[in-house]
């Protein structure tokens, strides 16, 4: 009895930390550990990975939880281990980095609160400390202003964004592929009536479809720190569901974090891009910026139909006219170019910064980007009629 309950407990860990384990696995579990006995520490690893894991990529949260779970029997004790300090000091560089969201999935459960004294008072203290995100909180959520959330709501938000639908529409492409129904596909009906002459079964196809290449260019600077980090969080979902996203930053220089963002944790993926980036909360060059991706990196990533999403409040000035000349390049280049713009959030806003007013004439979309709900209407948005933002000027 105390295996199972071991192993259900640890089932529960590995379901805090992401992994979709249920109880039909945490069944198998305890009867290939029974099948293996518990005299060889590796063969019990091994069944329950064999049980419990889809893909090989989860094999190292498994690893983390198997080997902080199982260091002591006692969970209580092994619990307050994974709390403690690690030291640093020789072969400390070889250690792989801890896993914060395995750290956290071990963690303690919080003390439940003091009862509330009773009295007059009860339901407004009630109301003040309250801290759990009920349904109404999460609705709240959805339309509250990345700038006003508290640290709560900021690490729920991050949470909710990796999980929100693309941006984009799937396009239609050259290459058909088999279907239920549509036009019959005579290659395919003659191969199988060649095998079997006395039947006639039809074959069909359609036209395939694909979403297709997102590109983002994301301001860095000081003004949009705040909302450049939880997006990182938005693009860091699309680029685990859809390959073929390409991201790049920008404050006083470009730079590709593409390959960063490919990481499954979240928390290692932005750990990555933060050593990466050098200029964050800097200054804006949105034009040095551009030029440069235009001269290096638009003929490699604008390719088959891709969709530019430039992530900018746009307060730079238009010296030369510079800016205007480098966006109106990218936009010749990409198939569709999306300003988004926290600015927008506010219902007076009016293009007077000279940024701004260089950007406008050569984007298709101008939309905002200040909450959950801007990002999650990306896509009903991207379907709408397109209006010039141009006629914003006048």
């Amino acid at each position: 009895m105390l295996i199972a309950d071991n192993i259900t407990h640890f089932a529960r860990v590995l379901r805090t930390a992401g992994l979709q384990v249920g109880p039909d696995r945490v069944l198998t579990g305890i009867a290939a550990v029974q099948a293996v006995g518990l005299d060889r520490r590796d063969d019990v690893r091994a069944a329950l990975a064999a049980v419990m894991l889809d893909r090989h990529e989860q094999e190292v949260t498994f690893d983390a939880a198997f080997d902080a779970f199982f260091r002591d029997p006692k969970l209580l004790e092994q619990l307050m281990y994974a709390l403690l300090p690690k030291i640093s000091g020789r072969g400390e560089k070889h250690r792989p980095p801890r896993n914060n969201r395995m750290a956290e999935a071990l963690a303690a459960p919080r003390a439940p609160p003091p009862p509330p004294p009773t009295g007059p008072q009860t339901a407004k203290e009630e109301l003040q400390f309250e801290t759990t995100f009920t349904f109404s909180d999460r609705e709240r959520l959805q339309r509250a202003d990345f700038e006003t959330m508290t640290a709560d709501e900021y690490t729920l938000a991050k949470a909710l964004a990796e999980r929100l639908p693309p941006p984009v529409l799937p396009v239609r492409l050259r290459r058909h592929e088999a279907a239920a129904g549509g036009r019959i596909d005579l290659r395919r009906t003659l191969q199988a009536m060649a095998r079997q002459p006395h039947t006639l079964q039809p074959a069909y196809t359609c036209a395939g479809q694909a979403l297709p290449p997102i590109v983002v260019l994301l301001d860095i600077s000081g003004s949009m720190e705040r909302y450049a980090r939880l997006f990182l969080h938005y693009v860091h979902g699309l680029t685990r569901r859809h390959l073929r996203v390409h991201t790049f930053t920008f404050g006083t220089r470009l730079t590709n974090i593409t390959r960063c963002l490919r990481h499954r944790d979240p928390d290692v993926a932005l750990k990555l891009a933060d050593e990466q980036v050098k200029d964050w909360k800097g200054g804006t060059r949105i034009a040095t910026a551009l030029q440069a991706f235009n001269h290096t990196w638009a003929r490699r990533v604008l390719g088959g139909n891709a969709a530019v999403l430039l992530v900018t409040d746009g307060l730079d000035h238009d010296e030369g006219g510079q800016l205007s000349h480098a966006a109106a390049q990218l936009h010749r280049m990409a198939h569709q170019l999306v300003w988004l713009n926290p600015l927008l959030r506010f219902e007076g806003f009016q293009p007077l910064a000279g940024g701004v007013r260089a950007l406008l004439p050569h984007v298709d979309r101008f939309l905002p980007m200040h909450n959950l709900a801007s990002l999650a209407d990306l896509a009903r948005a991207l379907r709408a009629p397109a209006v010039r933002p141009s006629t914003l000027m006048h």
